[in-house]
């Protein structure tokens, strides 16, 4: 287990991904996904109040409603759950309204008094930033909240949030939630790598396995097809091809799965807390969990590095 930042809460350094929930993966499906990961030792779950609201018929909220018939039967002190708010459609933004309704729905659809990590989806430029600093700490004063989460900040963005809550004199945000994986590095190393060190910020990447590409199930643009297609191919190029093909060698030669070494990659990064990765079924997981154990050399690090250098949008 590891802390995420400075905080309290204590995580597996796997976060299951849960986006897949009510659209790719059922009710049932979903919760024998939660019974393998926790089942192994995981305690660490995400969502977001959006999720799965772009398939059709889906409002959004599907996935923390499976969550909270899920939690219904657990412990709930024995995980950590994560969610977001401010991209809900006819909700979005992170004004006090859009907040405040917000956490109530999410707290309603997980059937829990209180949320262990709740995100600023993305920055709101239409609402002061006093407003949204305010709104968040009094959730987490008022005990609906334990901690709160940047997610898809840049650096600078970060900076200001942070300066914004000393200035009121509330707590500071304890963890980061950008897009970072092997072929998606250059939007996080930089100014907002900066940022989560300089103030001891847990980063938890989302696409960690570049949408599938990492799986190593897909090794050129023409097979890539399914319902992540669109996603896929932000990250597929040449260069990330030639990840993809070092990542399967490297899996091959230490026998497990792609997916484990580009989460173990990540893993020897020393601001990853814990990486995103979610399943569809249930035979999925090992492969996910194995990730924290795999140790890579220096040496397949650097191959790994070297080759991915660069890649993957602008700081």
């Amino acid at each position: 287990m590891t802390n995420i930042g400075n905080s309290p809460l204590d995580v597996y350094p796997l976060c299951l991904g849960t986006n897949p929930f009510g659209w790719t993966a059922d009710e049932l499906v979903s919760h024998s996904i939660l019974d393998e990961y926790t089942g192994a030792g995981g305690n660490f779950l995400d969502t977001a109040d959006i999720y799965a609201n772009w398939v059709p018929g889906n409002s959004g909220g599907e996935s923390e409603e499976i969550i909270g018939s899920w939690l219904a039967k657990k412990n709930r002190d024995e995980l950590v759950v994560a969610t977001k708010v401010g991209r809900m459609k006819g909700r979005t933004g992170l004004s006090t309204d859009s907040v405040n309704t917000g956490v109530e729905a999410s707290l309603k659809r997980l059937g829990t008094d209180y949320i262990d990590l709740y995100y600023a989806h993305e920055p709101d430029p239409n609402t002061p930033l006093e407003e949204s600093v305010a709104v968040f700490a009094e959730l987490q004063k008022s005990g609906k909240i334990r901690e709160i989460g940047l997610s898809n900040f840049n650096g600078n963005q970060v900076s200001e949030w942070i300066e914004e809550a000393d200035r009121q004199g509330v707590p500071r945000p304890v963890a980061l939630q950008p897009h970072y994986n092997l072929v998606w590095r250059q939007s996080f190393e930089g100014s907002l790598q900066f940022a989560a060190e300089e103030y001891d910020l847990g980063v938890m990447p989302y696409w960690s396995l570049g949408a599938g590409l990492l799986t190593g199930k897909y090794r050129s643009a023409e097979e890539i097809s399914g319902s992540r297609a669109a996603t896929l191919e932000a990250h597929a190029n040449p260069r990330a091809f030639e990840v993809v093909n070092a990542l399967a060698e490297i899996a091959g030669e230490l026998n497990v799965e792609p997916a484990s070494v580009a989460i173990a990659w990540l893993l020897t990064k020393p601001v990853v807390t814990a990486p995103i990765a979610s399943a569809s079924r249930a035979d999925q997981v090992p492969a996910l969990l194995e990730g924290v154990s795999v140790s890579l050399s220096d040496q397949e690090i650097l191959r790994l590095d070297e080759l991915s250098e660069g890649l993957g949008g602008a700081d």
